[in-house]
Parts: structure tokens; sequence; C-alpha cells
């Protein structure tokens, strides 16, 4: 079906483009940009709408396995958002296989299209180095290669790590995993191993082995590791490797509290003193006291009971954000990550908030709109995503800007955005004035 989107205000980064123009998708492709009305079989009035490629989420945590099918969640939340592709296997985890992963999605189809990430601790763990405070064997470190290798040949986009959630990973090991990516030149991404006043050693670790391989490395949830008053000179560090040849980007998401479950060795003793705080700062997502804020009996109780419950901690700084938000070389990610329905509501609420809350104060439309979709296309190899030109991929979303604006909080973490009008995946319609019509349009994107 031929498809025209008509008199909406087009914002295109990739190629430079910021106006009002009219577009035709046929046979999962733009065909057609212009000024005139063109021949079509179904209209879309895009009159006071901003019409945009499709947003790609590039860390995120993927929805689970069960059955030998994915059971579709957060990539729900995701379509809602306006997203159109989701990079999973972040911060080295990986739920399942993911090779096999992405042959599900081209199986069954998804809500929005799936890149994956080979994560360092999965393939770890698979290698029977499942200590996470231990040192791995050398013959756990090859099959960890071995298993590492075969998801990059079979499309995943690079390898992830989550340096802080394993800290029995040294930099043999940590280099080990790294230079699987060398062939290819394929992009290493980490929750570094340490954060706020740690965080520049973390950095300069992680950047040495983008610099021994000569790789493009990914610094992920720049917020949550460098927002704590750090901001400013993670940057400059940043911005002085960029200058010196390393390809270096990092990603964030709006919101000034972070996320994680409590058995991870990022509440391990000295937390406190870390973030300069008490346990109030933290609140439980799920279980017994959910809704509730810590005290050091619940912390201990649950830390040592539901190791796996998500918790909530604020103490990121609002300044800090909004400070990584104005670097060009900062792009957005939700990080999201779901339970049954509960988390951060950054999960449903990131890419429709940074519209409605960053957009137009810290930075242009044009820019934010370019952190969604160029900056993560490019740093993915999507040649075809993240673009509006004749012969990309018909991956488009249409939103609202007097409208858009994230629902759901931290009682209520799945809660729908307003304003997203329609999301198209391959040119076909997968939502429409925020109802999901279809949650099968999406396939593997491999690299």
């Amino acid at each position: 079906m031929r498809t025209a989107i008509l008199g909406g205000h087009v914002i295109d980064p990739a190629n430079r483009v910021d106006g009002k123009l009219n577009l035709v998708m046929e046979n999962g492709k733009i065909v057609w940009a212009g000024r005139e009305k063109p021949d079509a079989d179904r209209i879309i009035d895009a009159s006071g709408l901003v019409v945009t490629p499709g947003f790609i989420d590039i860390h995120m945590h993927e929805d689970p396995v069960s059955g030998g099918r994915i059971r579709q969640s957060i990539f729900h939340m995701a379509l809602s958002m306006g997203v159109t592709t989701d990079l999973g296997g972040n911060c080295g985890i990986n739920v399942y296989d993911p090779a096999a992963y992405l042959d599900l999605v081209d199986r069954d189809g998804a809500a929005v299209n799936v890149a994956m990430m080979a994560g360092h601790e999965y393939f770890r763990k698979k290698a029977g180095a499942e200590d996470i405070y231990a040192k791995a064997s050398d013959t756990q470190l090859d099959a960890m290669q071995a298993g590492i290798e075969k998801a990059l040949r079979a499309g995943c986009a690079g390898v992830s790590f989550g340096l802080r959630y394993v800290p029995g990973a040294d930099k043999r090991e940590f280099f080990r995993a790294a230079q699987c990516c060398r062939k290819d030149k394929k992009l290493i991404s980490s929750h570094v191993r340490d954060d706020a006043d740690g965080i520049f050693t973390a950095i300069a670790e992680f950047c040495e082995a983008g610099l021994q391989y000569r790789l493009p490395v990914q610094i992920s949830h720049i917020g949550s590791m460098g927002g704590f008053g750090q901001m400013a000179e993670v940057l400059r560090q940043v911005d002085e490797y960029r200058l010196g040849g390393l390809d270096i980007a990092m990603d964030c998401y709006p919101y000034f509290a972070f996320s994680t479950r409590i058995g991870t060795p990022t509440y391990d003793p000295g937390w406190l003193d870390r973030y300069h705080c008490d346990y109030g700062v933290l609140e439980f997502c799920e279980g017994k006291y959910k809704g509730q804020r810590a005290t050091k009996e619940t912390f201990d109780e649950v830390r040592r009971t539901d190791p796996q419950c998500i918790t909530v901690c604020y103490v990121m700084r609002q300044e800090d954000i909004r400070l990584a938000f104005r670097h060009p070389n900062v792009m957005l990610a939700s990080d999201g990550l779901m339970d049954n329905g509960q988390g951060h509501p950054r999960a449903a609420g990131t890419f429709p908030r940074f519209l409605a809350e960053f957009a137009g104060k810290d930075l242009t439309l044009f820019e934010a709109v370019r952190k969604m979709t160029a900056l993560p296309a490019a740093r993915l190899g999507l040649s075809n995503k993240g673009r509006l030109n004749v012969g990309a991929d018909a991956d488009i979303t249409i939103f609202d800007p007097a409208r858009v604006k994230d629902r759901a909080t931290f009682p209520e973490p799945t809660l729908p955005p307003e304003g997203i009008e329609y999301v198209f995946l391959g040119g076909e319609p997968a939502l429409e004035h925020g109802k999901l019509l279809r949650d099968d349009l999406g396939r593997s994107a491999r690299v």
C-alpha cells in the first residue's frame, strides 16, 4: 500500500532537514519526498504535527523469553513512546542467547525492531564463571570468547559490559572480551566499573581497550555514573579522548534517580558514603515494601531475602543531567528495565519526557530529535534507519509538539505517554493516536 504523510513538519537531522514536506511510503521504504501533494492509497494528515525518523533506543533491557517465545511488555512501552528500534543486551546482561533472541524476533515479530549486544556477563556465566567476585579461569575465558565471537558473527552489534556488576572481571578478562570486536570494529559499551568520584578512573580503564583495539566506545547511562557533581569534568575527560582520536560517545536518560536490583554490587558496603546519603534515598519498586523508602532494617532484609528486587535511588543531580544533554556527544537512552510491570518509569516515559522537559529548554527540538535518531543510528551502523531520505526504511514517528509528554510515574511506571500520534514500522501502521495496532512488525536489526 502506498501511504502519504501530508502537511507535517519534517525533522530529519541525518539529512539536515527541518521544514514542511510531504512523504510517501511503499513496500517498507520511503519512496518520495517533496512539496507537492502526491497520489496515495492512504493519507495521513500530519498538519500541526512533527514527522521524524522512528526513535532509536540505544540502551534498554529486553523482554524475557518463556516457552520459546518473547513475552512482550517493555517492547510495547517502547512503541508507545515512538521508538521503532531497541538495542537490548546492555550492561553485560542478556536474558537469552542474543543470536537466538534475534532469530525469535524474525520468526514471530516484535513490537519494535530489535538489535542486540552480546553481554559479557551472560557469556561469562555460560562458560561456568558464575561467581561475580571471582576471576575466570583460562578455560572459562576461552569458552566466553568463543561464545561472544559466535554472537557477533550472527549480527550482534558489539559487546556490552557491566563491569560494576562483575567485580571479579579483571583487566585481562575485560580485554579478552573486548578484542572480539576487533575484526569488524564493532562497538563496546559499558556500565563502567565505578561511579561518583570513581568515574574518572573507570572511564580511563574502559577507554584503554578502545584505544588498544581501535574500537568505538560507548559509556552507558552517563547520568547515573557521573551525575553526582562530576558531570562537567566527565564531559571534559571524554572530549579529551575524542580529540586524541578515540571514537567515544555516551548515552543518558532524562531522570534524576537511577534504578538497579538491590542485590547488585552497586549496594555493596560503602554505597552510602559514595553517594553521601542515607538509606531513605532508596525506594523499593516491588515486593513486600513496594513504594516505600528504605530503612537500614528493610534494606538489609530485602537485600538478603530478595536480591532481585528492583529499586530506585534518588541521588542524581538535576543540573548534571541537563548539562549532559547539552553536550553534542550525548544521545538519549531509556535504560528501561521491568519485572512484571514494576520498575523505573523511564521504560515507558523517556522519549516523550525528553521532548516535553528538555527540548526547547536545554536544547533545540532539532538537536533533541538528533539524539533520538541520527546519533544512535550512526553509532550502531544502521544506515537505513534514523533518517527519512528516499530509500530509507519507512520507520516513522509522528507526534504533537504541543501535547507530547510522559505520564509514567514512580508509583505507576507503565502509564503510556500522550502526544505520540502515529508510529510506522516498515511503512505499516503500528500505533495510532496512542493505541497499539500491531506488535509483530518489528524484525531483527543485525549489524
